[in-house]
């Protein structure tokens, strides 16, 4: 990969964030431009940032103190969204994947995750947007199809024929322009389609539409 992927690392064990740098600094195309001891101090390094030199992805624990992998998420998600963000957590279960997604994030990766997984991970999200395996998207059926779950990546209202359209171009990156030249209608109809569908699945963002189209079979998953 010829660009260069700028990405922070936030997370409350130093011995992890300096092993993971140390390990990124023998890769050549990813960089790491910030690592942050709490979700706290990342939002203040974000906040004094200019736009233009704001990492391209960031890689984030689940359990922190004072603020969790949770409540970051949702503060970035709904500041920066952009920023793509990898769970990087010990807590790989079907549950949790399946809220995080819920909450707009690109990948999950377990810690004991080697090496070249999670670079293949930080590639796929750079230029896909997202990254799961076999195994990721079993979890989340399992997930969606689960009666005690409280959150849910599925909808009771079909989608019609017309919006499974749209989310096929969504997933191939099209914009809302591109679509609309596509299948001949304006892009505001493109527009009014992509909500009402973010509705229907309940996501909040377009990682959203590309994991409820992975996991009902729309879409595949990305090589």
């Amino acid at each position: 990969m010829n660009n260069k992927i700028n990405i922070a690392l936030v997370d409350d064990e130093v011995l992890l964030i300096e092993g993971l740098s140390l390990i990124f600094s023998k890769i050549g195309h990813v960089n790491v431009v910030k690592t942050a001891n709490s979700g706290l101090a990342f939002l203040e390094y974000l906040e004094n940032t200019e736009s233009d030199d704001l990492p391209d992805i960031a890689l984030v624990d689940i359990q922190m103190k004072p603020m969790d992998g949770f409540e970051l998420v949702e503060s970035l998600k709904g500041q920066y969204e952009d920023l793509k963000i990898i769970i990087l957590s010990s807590h790989y279960k079907s549950n949790i994947v399946g809220h995080m997604i819920k909450l707009g994030v690109s990948a999950f990766i377990p810690k004991n995750a080697n090496r070249d997984l999670l670079v293949e991970a930080i590639e796929s999200v750079y230029k896909t947007g997202v990254y799961f395996t076999e195994k990721d998207k079993e979890m989340l059926v399992q997930y969606m199809t689960s009666n005690s779950k409280k959150i849910s990546l599925t909808t009771n209202e079909e989608l019609s024929e017309r919006e499974i359209e749209v989310v096929k171009l969504i997933c191939k990156e099209n914009t809302n322009q591109e679509i609309a030249d596509k299948l001949f209608l304006s892009k505001r109809t493109i527009e009014n389609h992509r909500q009402r569908i973010l509705d229907k699945v309940g996501a909040k963002n377009t990682v959203g539409l590309v994991v409820y189209a992975i996991a009902n079979q729309i879409h595949p998953l990305p090589q």
